[in-house]
């Protein structure tokens, strides 16, 4: 076998590009939530949303890689030179965001939004912009691509961070394949390696849409969770972390605070950068209600977008804008919050047990247990079929 062969094998079994099979979801387990949810209860249930990743997944010891990037696009690659309003918020900035000084600045977003680990920040940020000059990006359409959004959590525990194993390839490969539609989940692209709660967490999704009386519009919401003591974990108001103490990581130690959460919130309701920032900061309740508390090593960074107001990427003359009353912006706040919190336990239901770094083990929140435990506190709602 040559070379050249020998390393197209090796690199299909290090590779994984979005081709996870559907899996069980948190409603299916029969999780109660408020709310009505988008046809996929993902982040791309907002029309023009396309996600793409690329997962990391071979080797063991010393030398596991468990990581990967995930890819948010808020028009889909055809509008990704259309600038949208966005605004960024810090519940806690033990973390890195790049581009966020731009988006403050201006209110607008003109890249796509990448999320991956620690370490690999400046490898993806370098790519997006590469990539974005591939494309015909220039100056003259706003200079936001210069300015991307990348975004991390630390997967240390289960990935050889120091290896440096994201390369601009995997950047590319995540842009390429991002799609409408089913979102992966769990141990996924940048949420390959991550943990929560003690448990195995990762990226996670859901949305929701409006009452036709509150404008019909739809939030969708995306996270790589990780974060979060065992202890503190509460799912649809019912404490489980305090039910399920065993399958902790190998040396048993509560993990205080450690650990980050990105959140990417998208809508289609016609808000400004003020408005966008105001329900974004709401993404905070939804973690809270999970368990989350913004502790000192939490590195807890979310970022929101509008997809409506297409004039607003004009370089001339006057773009005109549509704005929703602040008055009725509370049912979008309340999405925010639903949505944030549905799209952690999906991660938590979506993940599997992994092992990784120098053996070290993360365990899945186990599905039976957990209806248990539901059931127990007269919690487990009839399950609804799978998205």
């Amino acid at each position: 076998m040559s070379r050249m062969r020998i390393g197209m094998l090796l690199l299909a079994m290090t590779i994984t590009l979005d081709a996870q099979p559907a899996k069980p979801r948190a409603r299916d387990l029969g999780v109660p939530f408020d709310g009505t949810t988008g046809q996929w209860n993902a982040i791309t249930d907002v029309a023009g949303v396309e996600v793409g990743h690329v997962t990391l997944n071979s080797g063991s010891g010393a030398k596991a890689v468990r990581t990967g990037v995930t890819a948010v696009y808020p028009r889909g690659k055809a509008g990704v030179h259309d600038r949208v309003f966005a605004a960024w918020y810090t519940l806690n900035g033990n973390g890195e965001m790049t581009g966020t000084t731009w988006v403050e600045e201006s209110g607008h977003l003109g890249t796509p939004v990448l999320i991956t680990n620690t370490h690999s920040v400046g490898v993806v940020r370098d790519a997006v912009i590469e990539w974005s000059l591939r494309g015909g990006a220039r100056e003259g359409y706003s200079g936001d691509f210069s300015l991307p959004l990348v975004a991390e959590t630390w997967d240390g525990f289960l990935n050889d961070i120091n290896g440096f194993h994201v390369k601009k390839e995997h950047v590319f490969q995540a842009l390429d394949s991002a799609k409408s539609g089913r979102v992966a989940e769990g141990n996924v692209g940048g949420g390959t390696g991550m943990v929560t709660h003690q448990f195995k967490g990762g990226i996670g999704t859901s949305s929701r849409v409006l009452d036709a009386k509150d404008g019909g519009y739809t939030v969708g919401v995306l996270v790589q969770s990780n974060y979060g003591r065992r202890d503190l974990l509460s799912i649809a108001g019912v404490p489980v972390g305090r039910e399920i103490t065993d399958l902790l990581p190998h040396d048993g130690k509560p993990a205080d605070g450690a650990g980050s959460i990105i959140v990417v919130v998208a809508t289609d309701a016609p808000l400004l950068p003020h408005q966008l920032k105001r329900i974004l900061k709401r993404a905070s309740l939804g973690i809270g209600q999970v368990g989350g508390r913004g502790e000192n090593s939490s590195g807890d960074i979310f970022v929101a977008f509008s997809t409506a107001n297409a004039e607003n990427k004009k370089t001339e003359g006057i773009a005109k804008l549509e704005m929703l009353p602040n008055e009725r912006i509370n049912p979008l706040m309340r999405a925010v919050v639903d949505a944030t919190e549905e799209a952690i336990v999906n991660a938590l239901v979506a993940a599997e047990t992994m092992e990784g770094f120098e053996g070290n083990v993360i365990h899945a929140l186990p599905h039976d247990r957990l209806r248990d435990v539901l059931r127990k506190y007269n919690r487990l709602a009839p399950t609804t079929p799978a998205q």
